[in-house]
C-alpha cells in the first residue's frame, strides 16, 4: 500500500515538472545597439569676420533753410521724390525785398549825384585857388565832401547788392541731386523770422554712408588687415564689405572704408568710421540700420563640426565619439560659430567621427550601430566666421 502511495507521488510530481517546463517561455534574445549618425570631423581655411551694426546716411544731407524772413507763398516739389539740382522748391514773398531793393537802388543814385556835384566842385575851385580867387577852406571843404559822396556811392552798391542778393534768397532751389524729405513748412507760414527756419532736407543717396564704431582693438585688427593686404597685394579689409539688411537679405553691392575719425571717443571707448556703399537701386535710405561684416583673418586648417553634435552643460561642451563600434564621450573648446557648423579649438583630430543624432539613446562606452549622416548645404558651403558685437 505504501509503495503504491510512492508511486502515485511520484508520478505526480513528475507531471507538475513536466507542466512546469512546458509552460517557461525561452529568454527574449539581447536588444539590437541603438543607431546613430556620425560625420566627420571636416577641416579647412576659415575667414575671419567682424560683424557691426550701424546705420545708414545720405553721402550728402543738406538742410534748406530759409535765409530771409517772409511769408511762404509756394511750395513747389512733391515730398519723398527725387529732385535735381536747380529745381525750384520753395518761394517766399518778393514784394517787401523787393521795395527794399528799390530804395537802396535810389540812395545809390543820390549818393552817386552828390558824388557828381562834389567832383565838379574840386575841379571848379582848384584853378581859382591858384589864382586865389576863393579860400584854401573852400577847396578843402569840397575835397572832404568828394571823399565823403564816394564812401556814401559805395556804401549804396553795397547795399544795393545786399538787398538783391536778399531778393535772390525769396527763389530757394535744390543744391544738389538727391531725394527730398518732407517740408517742414506750409505755404502762408512766417518764416526766417530771428533764425534761418528748417524747411527740408535733400540727401544724396547714391553712393550712401554707413556709419558704424569700432573698438579700438578691432579697429587695430582692421588696420593691421589693411597694411598686410597693401604689402602683399591681397584682399584688403578696406573693401569687399558686406552688408546685411534687417529683414536679413543680403545687400547686392559691397561696400568699402571711406573715413576713420580723428580720435577715439572717450565716452564710448569706440571709433567711428564711415563706410561707403554704391546705391544705384535707391534700396538704402538714411536712417536704415544694418549689419556690416568686415574681414579680419583666415583661420588656417580649422577643425569644424555641426553645431548639433556639439552638448553644452553649465559652459562645458562636449561631443560623442565613435571608437569602433562604441562611443565615448569627450570635451572640447569651442570657437566660433560658421553656419551651422562649430569650430572645435582644443579636444578633436581631423577625421574623427563624431555623432551628431541620436546622442539621448547613447552612454559613455556603449555600443552603438553607426550610419553616416546626410550631408547639409551649410556643411557643404564655404564658411565664414562672424564675430558678433
Amino acid at each position: 500500500m505504501e509503495s503504491d502511495l510512492r508511486r502515485t507521488g511520484l508520478a505526480a510530481g513528475a507531471v507538475v515538472a513536466a507542466l512546469s517546463l512546458a509552460c517557461q517561455k525561452p529568454a527574449p534574445p539581447p536588444p539590437p545597439p541603438p543607431e546613430v549618425y556620425v560625420t566627420a570631423v571636416a577641416q579647412r581655411d576659415v575667414p575671419v569676420y567682424l560683424e557691426l551694426v550701424g546705420q545708414a546716411k545720405g553721402f550728402q544731407d543738406v538742410d534748406i533753410r530759409a535765409r530771409v524772413e517772409g511769408y511762404l507763398e509756394k511750395v513747389s516739389f512733391n515730398e519723398g521724390t527725387f529732385v535735381r539740382q536747380g529745381d525750384p522748391l520753395y518761394e517766399i514773398d518778393r514784394k517787401p525785398l523787393e521795395a527794399t531793393l528799390a530804395q537802396a537802388k535810389a540812395d545809390q543814385a543820390t549818393a552817386e549825384a552828390r558824388l557828381s556835384k562834389a567832383n565838379n566842385d574840386v575841379a571848379r575851385y582848384t584853378p581859382l585857388v591858384a589864382k586865389q580867387a576863393v579860400s584854401k577852406q573852400e577847396l578843402d571843404n569840397a575835397l572832404a565832401e568828394q571823399d565823403a559822396s564816394r564812401s556814401q556811392v559805395e556804401a549804396g552798391k553795397a547795399a544795393v547788392e545786399k538787398a538783391t542778393l536778399d531778393l535772390s534768397y525769396t527763389r530757394i532751389a535744390s543744391p544738389i541731386n538727391g531725394l527730398i524729405g518732407t517740408t517742414q513748412v506750409k505755404a502762408g507760414n512766417l518764416v526766417g523770422r530771428g533764425e534761418s527756419t528748417l524747411l527740408t532736407t535733400v540727401s544724396q543717396i547714391d553712393p550712401m554712408l554707413f556709419l558704424v564704431g569700432v573698438t579700438e582693438a578691432d579697429y587695430l585688427r582692421i588696420a593691421r588687415r589693411a597694411q598686410s593686404a597693401t604689402t602683399s597685394k591681397g584682399p584688403s579689409s578696406r573693401e569687399g564689405i558686406e552688408l546685411t539688411l534687417s529683414d536679413g537679405t543680403k545687400y547686392p553691392q559691397t561696400g568699402r572704408v571711406n573715413t576713420v575719425e580723428r580720435a577715439v571717443d572717450p565716452t564710448t571707448g569706440t571709433l567711428g568710421v564711415e563706410l561707403l556703399f554704391p546705391n544705384p537701386q535707391q534700396i538704402l535710405r538714411p536712417g536704415q540700420y544694418g549689419r556690416v561684416r568686415i574681414l579680419l583673418d583666415t583661420k588656417a586648417g580649422a577643425l569644424l563640426i555641426p553645431q548639433r553634435a556639439v552638448q553644452e552643460l553649465q559652459n562645458l561642451y562636449s561631443v560623442a565619439i565613435l571608437e569602433g563600434d562604441k562611443v565615448a564621450f569627450r570635451n572640447v573648446k569651442v570657437g566660433q560659430r560658421v553656419d551651422s557648423l562649430w569650430v572645435i579649438e582644443e579636444g578633436l583630430k581631423p577625421g574623427e567621427q563624431v555623432v551628431v543624432e541620436g546622442l539621448q539613446r547613447i552612454q559613455d562606452g556603449m555600443t552603438v550601430s553607426a550610419k553616416p549622416a546626410p550631408a547639409t548645404p551649410a556643411a557643404n558651403a564655404a564658411p565664414a566666421v562672424v564675430e558678433v558685437k
